[in-house]
């Protein structure tokens, strides 16, 4: 379930709220008990990059959106075989 940002425009409070797609935004100040309560739009606090997500595993060419230019896919597939051939010299 996704996190929401709210802000009351009548006495500016802000707070956040965990709640399902699904449901109906919130109107109702807790602070000033207000319907000027109002959901702003925010940005996810994280990226999903590397080996392994849709960025860098199913998209083609130029359409891929690469964190450090395609470094991070590169450096994952390396640590993989450099980590089996740790493996095998210790077999």
């Amino acid at each position: 379930m996704p996190i929401y940002e709210y802000e009351c425009k009548a006495c500016g409070h802000r707070m956040e709220k965990l709640q399902k797609i699904s449901a109906d935004p919130l109107t109702s100040c807790p602070a000033c008990q207000q319907d000027d309560l109002e959901r702003l739009v925010s940005a996810a606090g994280f990226r999903l990059a590397g080996g392994g997500w849709y960025e860098t595993d199913f998209k083609t060419g130029s359409k891929k959106n690469l964190a450090a230019d395609g470094q991070a896919a590169g450096s994952a597939k390396s640590d993989v075989g450099s980590t089996s051939t740790k493996k095998g010299a210790a077999a």
